[in-house]
């Protein structure tokens, strides 16, 4: 883990439990004006998965590797919907009780589940990855690095944005 990201989680972990319940909003409340219905979180997660594979024009031979890619991508995103759901419902029980310790607690733990869902992730996409030309590992890195900072507004991989697990 580089050192930068260590800091900002350490600071993030030191600091989100105390943030007032405005800053964690549901997830069916309107963001940035735009109130998105499963429906509409769905779509989105399929046009930027189809983003992904498109843009790294796959052979025929690194077809066969998609879809174990997709697939835990799409279970990713599940995991994480749950994750903000949880994240929420515990901000919204212990309005005005907070206690510093549980939040970095439970801050762990979803780091910790975190951790585990992107291990999956990377397991599912290893066999794709190495099958990579270098222009479409380059391609990779600039399609994922864009979509999750261009979906902050709407959130990552089809969810809302103000989740701190990043």
């Amino acid at each position: 883990m580089n050192k930068r990201l260590a800091i900002a989680l350490t600071a993030a972990a030191l600091l989100l439990p105390q943030l007032p319940p405005a800053a964690t909003a549901a997830p069916e409340e309107e963001h940035g004006g735009w109130k998105l219905s499963e429906e509409d979180k769905s779509a989105f997660l399929d046009a930027r998965v189809a983003a992904l594979k498109a843009g790294l024009k796959l052979t025929p031979a690194q077809e066969k590797n998609w879809p174990p890619v997709e697939a835990a991508i799409r279970e990713f995103s599940k995991a994480k919907a749950a994750r903000k759901a949880e994240w929420h419902e515990k901000f919204k029980e212990q309005e005005g009780h907070r206690n510093f310790i549980e939040g970095l607690q439970f801050h762990a733990k979803t780091m910790e589940i975190l951790g585990g869902d992107l291990g999956k992730l990377a397991d599912a996409a290893k066999p794709l990855y190495e099958s990579l030309d270098d222009a479409q590992k380059h391609r990779l890195v600039i399609l994922v690095h864009h979509m999750r900072h261009e979906h902050e507004h709407m959130g990552h991989w089809g969810e809302h944005s103000g989740d701190h697990e990043d």
